[in-house]
């Protein structure tokens, strides 16, 4: 857009009417998504309550918005609600951690010594191909049946992937700007950390994303395995008793809690985002 922002003497940008005309239809835009995702999700609601109310599907099995909402309320007032999402919280938040950090940092290894990455390849391959609750019967043995056998399934859920996804952006690095870099006498720390990194910054945002589903997906496993508290535990408890408003209940707090945690990412790469348009 031509002349789309004109600075001034005070710094201050004088945008042209084109330019506030764009800005306002993205903002209509946004608006508009986000009433439309409001009114699926709430006509969802609506119609599961309207089916149970009359008698239209079994509640018993089916549960119904009001009943997971009294659910709710009971486990609020008997004071176990913010106890099981803590112990799920921890867990996923522990395990998220170790396996986005521990994952890069195992990827900046693999970069730097190539003899390595050679060693280590088919088993990171063979790894990631395993069925990781095939390992789960293992770690409970190994670490014991509590929070340090979920929090390990957590993370051999994410780590192979993290690995992955960070050492293909490290080597997907420009070849001319290494280089470059290299003839001008850059170290090998100088490339990785003025380059690389700074040039992987946004799969490292898209491996935050996809690990922030992976880690409910590994927190829920392994409490499935071995728990006495959490919202797997409830799960499982719920379906044993066939308590389905437990199971619901707990399933919909699993949801708003992962997207809590997504909205988190999504804040960063914003967040991210604004910085490199402003450099």
């Amino acid at each position: 857009m031509k002349n789309a922002s004109i600075k001034p003497l005070n710094n201050k940008p004088i945008h042209s009417k084109e330019y506030a005309i764009y800005l306002k239809k993205i903002r209509r835009n946004k608006t508009i998504i986000l009433t439309i995702q409001l009114t699926i999700l709430i006509a969802i609601f609506a119609a599961w309550e309207l089916l149970a109310m009359f008698n239209l599907i079994d509640t018993f099995i089916m549960s119904s918005p009001s009943r997971i909402v009294n659910q709710i309320a009971l486990l609020t007032e008997n004071g176990t609600l913010f106890y099981h999402i803590g112990v799920t919280l921890m867990e996923a938040i522990i395990g998220f951690l170790i396996a986005t950090l521990g994952g890069t940092l195992i990827a900046i290894i693999l970069w730097w010594n190539e003899t390595i990455r050679k060693i280590l390849d088919p088993y990171i391959v063979v790894l990631n191909s395993l069925p990781k609750i095939a390992l789960g019967p293992i770690l409970i043995i190994w670490i014991g049946a509590g929070t340090g056998a979920i929090v390990a399934m957590d993370v051999l859920i994410m780590i192979v992937i993290t690995i992955l996804s960070m050492l293909n952006a490290f080597n997907a690095c420009d070849e001319s700007k290494v280089l470059l870099l290299k003839s001008m006498g850059a170290s090998k720390w100088q490339i990785l950390t003025k380059l690389v990194i700074p040039n992987s910054i946004m799969e490292f945002i898209s491996v935050l994303k996809i690990n922030v589903g992976l880690t409910w997906v590994g927190t829920i496993m392994g409490e499935y395995l071995v728990s006495r508290a959490g919202l797997g535990y409830l799960i499982v408890y719920g379906s044993q008793v066939f308590k389905l408003d437990l199971v619901m209940a707990s399933t919909i707090i699993l949801c708003v809690l992962a997207a809590l945690m997504y909205f988190i990412v999504a804040s960063v790469e914003k967040l991210v985002n604004k910085k490199r348009n402003i450099h």
